[in-house]
């Protein structure tokens, strides 16, 4: 396929999954909770072949969340950073409260483990450095000031990138959805371009090269059908955004409001060596789009941007959170067959 498409990252996990998941928080023995995470893992990847998508992810079917998967044994609090959703919703961060700052799980865990179910290419997704920053408390913790923890956290977010692609990941996403949070939370922008030149810290340790096969990834949020900041404009992100030293930038754009506009702004800041990945399926809603409609988003990009610079993906993740159960699992592969398939028709209209 000429134009690139890929999948943000998770999947709805199958009830029998969520099932063992509550029998093991509930005290039951651990075999039955590992055989699931491993059905649900080789489920996912069948499905995604089904699809025909080049390039697949392992669903997250075995993260608590696209944010939390590195936090096994660090000692935390419950009462971290609070994020609010439109619905009324939040979800909340832990809050660190001993040293040192290191994860317990790395993102190569989840390759090799996909790697063993599929010949396709496996796309890894992480969290970022910045997101993790929230887990360092406003008040210093004793012997371990925030210089310190940043230090420990640059290390280990480097150490999580370079190993899933050591261990055989086609590329990296960054999850970034704090960036469009950010300006909600500081409208002066002060927030968004720490966090970015927090995450440049990380980048700054790759290789021009190895950029190539970094992405970012920003959106909205995602969650039980509900977003926390699809209010702020996007021409207040997008600048500061591609300061960014990454290679590949995935884009939340199916649901936004004024796409042209975005996409104009867009041609305005890429460069050469970027690929952007439009997304043309929206993950909240619950109709799923044709691969006509499909197509039509691909050729409107393409009459902005760059063909060749071009690739699609989905808005953000079917369920960021392992408890996410709006989207139905059968409705997420249906839209990513629709993105598949509606990617190919426009490649060949465009004939690239």
């Amino acid at each position: 396929m000429a134009i690139p498409t890929e999948p943000i990252g998770s999947i709805p996990r199958p009830q029998s999954l969520l099932g063992a998941m509550a029998g093991f928080a509930a005290g039951k023995t651990s075999k039955t909770v590992l055989d699931a995470y491993d059905d649900a893992l080789r489920d996912t990847i069948r499905r995604f072949e089904e699809t025909g998508s080049p390039v697949i992810t392992d669903g997250e079917q075995t993260k608590p969340s696209f944010a939390t998967y590195p936090l096994a044994g660090l000692e935390l609090s419950p009462d971290g950073v609070t994020i609010p959703f439109a619905d009324g919703h939040t979800r909340q961060l832990p809050r660190l409260i001993g040293a040192p700052f290191r994860y317990g799980v790395h993102a190569a865990e989840y390759v090799t483990a996909a790697r063993r179910y599929t010949k396709l290419p496996v796309k890894q997704a992480v969290i970022s450095a910045s997101a993790l920053s929230l887990l360092y408390p406003s008040t210093e913790i004793p012997g371990y000031p925030r210089e310190a923890f940043l230090v420990d956290l640059i290390q280990e977010a480097e150490a999580d990138i370079r190993g899933a692609l050591d261990a055989g990941a086609d590329s990296v996403q960054i999850d970034f959805t704090e960036a469009r949070l950010s300006l909600k939370l500081d409208a002066s922008g002060n927030l968004l371009r720490s966090f970015v030149a927090l995450n440049n810290q990380v980048l700054d340790r790759f290789t021009s090269t190895e950029r190539q096969r970094i992405g970012v990834h920003v959106c909205p949020g995602g969650d039980r059908d509900s977003t926390h900041s699809a209010d702020v404009d996007y021409s207040a992100l997008l600048p500061d955004l591609f300061h960014l030293k990454a290679g590949r930038f995935y884009l939340q754009m199916a649901s936004e409001r004024d796409r042209k506009s975005t996409l104009r702004l867009l041609s305005k800041l890429l460069r050469p060596e970027l690929t952007i990945f439009v997304g043309v399926i929206d993950p909240i809603s619950t109709v799923v789009e044709t691969p006509a409609q499909v197509r039509d988003r691909v050729l409107e990009a393409a009459s902005i941007l760059p063909a060749k610079q071009l690739g699609t993906t989905d808005d953000c993740g079917f369920s960021p959170f392992a408890d996410d159960i709006s989207t139905a699992r059968d409705v997420a592969f249906a839209k990513i067959q629709a993105r598949v398939e509606g990617t190919a028709l426009a490649a060949r209209e465009l004939q690239v």
